[in-house]
């Protein structure tokens, strides 16, 4: 089984560790399409680690959507903080009854993964549980650190670097500015879906300069306000992949063709939404699964390249 070579070649054994990276793996396949599709180009030593961090990821969002809605902002707040404290816990033990966390904890020693990203992500998280929207887009980009830009700082030591004269401040700064495109290509895409949980992540600055306010965004009719409003923030997103877009080469090669697949599908995302008229609320915007194959044979030409080449990283 190919979950089963990934786990060889990773070095993991154990038969409960062995499955927690297997839970991770199928939470990224089910949920991360691109995410999951960009993860087989790395080489199989590295992939259950990535996995790792995506499950982590998903699984701490579906706890903070699930907590029941019979309980207070306050109450919910208060029970994520409890399954925090005690995750960050188990970290600083080094070990934990939840799969998820057992396979993230474990690729947290391999690499040497600061521990401050997951607790400012953790903090982030909390944050959905009280507030429901952003006023300028610098409260959104405090936010946007811990849920976004402390992810690519968790992926890089698993990536690596191109080679020693790679300043690692360089390259972490590339990878905040993706972290932050993915992010707003999330928060633009995700507009109806964010609405339905009662949250909207575009700065309220930029829907008063536009004349746009919740209830209109709520009827999910794209008038001209909408256009300009998402067509402003679309630019925004595109300014941070080209900020990140340096880093690509900066990376390990064998990294390289996972990471530039992974941003080609997700700028493209924003293409789409033009391409329908920035139609986000009468269905979720995708790349087409044409293009996707397309993107990602291209993507595994150069991996295997990279790996003929004795790059293993």
């Amino acid at each position: 089984m190919i979950g089963t070579r990934e786990l060889d070649a990773a070095g993991a054994t154990g038969a409960a560790l062995r499955a927690s990276y297997a839970r991770c793996r199928a939470i990224n396949a089910e949920h991360g399409k691109t995410y999951f599709l960009a993860t087989l180009l790395l080489p199989p030593a590295k992939r259950p680690y990535v996995h790792a961090l995506y499950g982590f990821a998903r699984h701490v969002d579906d706890i903070v959507d699930d907590l029941s809605p019979d309980l207070t902002a306050e109450q919910r707040a208060d029970s994520f903080t409890d399954w925090s404290a005690d995750f960050l816990s188990d970290l600083d033990w080094g070990a934990s009854s939840d799969p998820v966390s057992r396979a993230v904890i474990d690729t947290i020693a391999r690499w040497q993964i600061p521990v401050s990203y997951f607790a400012d992500f953790l903090d982030a998280m909390r944050l959905d549980l009280t507030v429901t929207s952003y006023a300028t887009y610098d409260d959104l980009a405090r936010y946007m650190w811990g849920s976004a830009a402390v992810i690519g700082l968790q992926m890089l030591p698993i990536l690596g670097r191109r080679d020693d004269d790679v300043r690692w401040d360089v390259l972490e700064s590339h990878a905040i500015e993706l972290g932050t495109a993915f992010q707003l290509t999330n928060f633009i895409r995700d507009i109806a879906e964010d609405l339905r949980r009662g949250r909207v992540y575009l700065p309220q600055e930029s829907l008063d300069m536009f004349g746009v306010d919740r209830d209109r965004l709520a009827r999910g009719r794209v008038d001209e306000p909408i256009r300009n409003l998402l067509a402003w923030e679309i630019e925004r997103a595109r300014r941070s992949y080209t900020a990140a877009a340096p880093g690509l080469d900066l990376v390990h090669p064998t990294s390289r063709d996972c990471l530039r697949t992974a941003t080609t599908l997700y700028a493209e995302i924003l293409d789409e939404i033009e391409r329908v008229d920035y139609d986000v609320f009468s269905r979720r915007v995708h790349v087409p699964g044409r293009r996707r194959l397309a993107v990602g044979a291209s993507g595994l030409r150069g991996a295997w390249t990279a790996r003929r080449g004795g790059r293993h990283g």
